[in-house]
């Protein structure tokens, strides 16, 4: 049976301990959210396929998803500066961070060529011989809008002109063959249909951007890649000679609200999704940290760089979260355990020890009082009342030793004084 110092000592180290976990709490993390909001795009674009493909991944977790199908990239922005998206996907050159500081990279994850179709027998081999041409250039607000934008003004053609045409994609394709564009301008994946028809349309003919590394240089959010002869159909030879296409690059973006243990779970989605490569991409090549507008975000870089977190190789989602969240909570409880080992059983036995070593204070000062003649009636008594409570006194068994001395010098004492 634990004794009143036993349980006050106790005591004190469970009140440390629990002030460690209250301290440690404040750091933890809340449990990841079951839900996610995935701003996309149109449901006939990229964009919003790949969000399917990434809401089976994270339901294998536990994770629903809820896409929702916008206008693009500058639509997503919005959704995500007002709460209304927890994760979206932007096209590289149309976000800023300086607009955006909240705003945060999981990674780029693959390359989205613009395809720039003029009419085949047009004038037309480099974007300054677009002045004065009718232009389709993507919707406004688009992101298709916001990389032409910025060619055409580096090319000095006037870009708030009657020209200048916001037309959606199926809009453009059809003012084209129809003749009333010279040219339009696409940022849409190599097996988008719009593109594969128009690669194939008589009449036509994509543009070659033989001064690549001129707007690379100026644009870093723009990579030049390679469009090889042949490799949309060796049958019909298309397209039949290389081509050279400027390619942003598509990223996921967030903001700094999203729970850590989902930024990494969404790289995970990110790297089955897209790390097989593709017709511009290598094997490996995405998802990357680089060609974000954004910074990145911390856990999702560390994943990038460093590969999977350790628990989540070995246990499902939910559990590797928890254990993580109880590893920071036992941080407290290791952390005072040591010191306390050290400290509380000195603290313990001084404790009992101070209860024993009193009753030798009072010993001494009625020595004292009886060396000044005090009447030895009045000592007897002092030292009877004395040996009542110590023989009542209860100890540890391992510190009895200690109250018997007690008492054998009570005694002695009292035959020194003959009372």
């Amino acid at each position: 049976m634990m004794n009143r110092d036993s349980i006050r000592i106790s005591l004190l180290a469970i009140a440390l301990s629990v002030a460690g976990f209250v301290v440690a709490y404040q750091f933890v993390e809340p449990s990841p959210p079951k839900h996610l909001t995935l701003a996309a795009g149109s449901k006939s674009g990229a964009y919003y396929a790949f969000a399917g493909r990434y809401a089976a991944v994270l339901a294998r977790d536990g994770i629903s998803v809820d896409v929702v199908e916008t206008g693009g990239s500058v639509d997503n922005i919005a959704l995500l500066a007002d709460g209304k998206a927890d994760i979206a996907f932007i096209q590289g050159g149309v976000g800023d961070v300086r607009t955006q500081p909240s705003f945060y990279a999981l990674g780029s994850l693959y390359f989205e060529p613009l395809w720039v179709f003029v009419r085949q027998d047009a004038p037309i081999k480099v974007l300054s011989d677009l002045t004065k041409q009718r232009i389709a250039a993507g919707g406004e607000g688009s992101g298709t809008w916001a990389v032409t934008r910025q060619l055409l003004e580096l090319n000095g053609v006037p870009t708030d002109g009657d020209e200048v045409r916001h037309l959606d994609n199926a809009d453009a394709v059809r003012a084209l063959q129809a003749g009333e564009v010279d040219a339009a301008f696409f940022v849409a994946s190599p097996t988008a249909p719009l593109v594969l028809d128009l690669l194939g349309a008589k009449g036509l003919r994509l543009l070659n951007f033989e001064r690549a590394y001129a707007y690379t240089s100026q644009l870093r959010h723009l990579s030049a890649v390679t469009l090889h002869r042949g490799v949309i159909s060796l049958s019909r030879d298309i397209p039949p000679s290389n081509l050279t296409l400027l390619a942003p690059t598509a990223n996921l973006v967030t903001t700094d609200t999203l729970h850590p243990a989902l930024a990494q779970l969404l790289v995970g989605a990110m790297i089955e999704v897209h790390s097989a490569g593709g017709l511009f991409e290598a094997p490996g090549q995405f998802p990357s940290v680089l060609y974000t507008d954004y910074p990145m975000n911390a856990d999702a870089q560390r994943y990038l760089k460093e590969g999977q977190p350790f628990l989540q190789r070995f246990l499902p989602f939910w559990a590797a979260v928890l254990i993580d969240r109880l590893i920071i909570l036992a941080v407290p409880l290791v952390t005072l355990m040591f010191p306390l080992m050290k400290v509380l059983p000195p603290v313990y036995r001084w404790r009992v020890r101070s209860r024993i070593f009193r009753w030798y204070g009072e010993l001494s000062d009625i020595e004292r009082r009886a060396q000044a003649g005090e009447s030895k009636i009045v000592l007897a008594q002092a030292l009877s009342a004395m040996a009542d409570e110590v023989r009542t006194m209860k100890v540890p068994l391992s510190y009895a030793d200690e109250v018997f001395d007690l008492r054998l010098h009570i005694e002695l004492i009292r035959r020194e004084l003959h009372v």
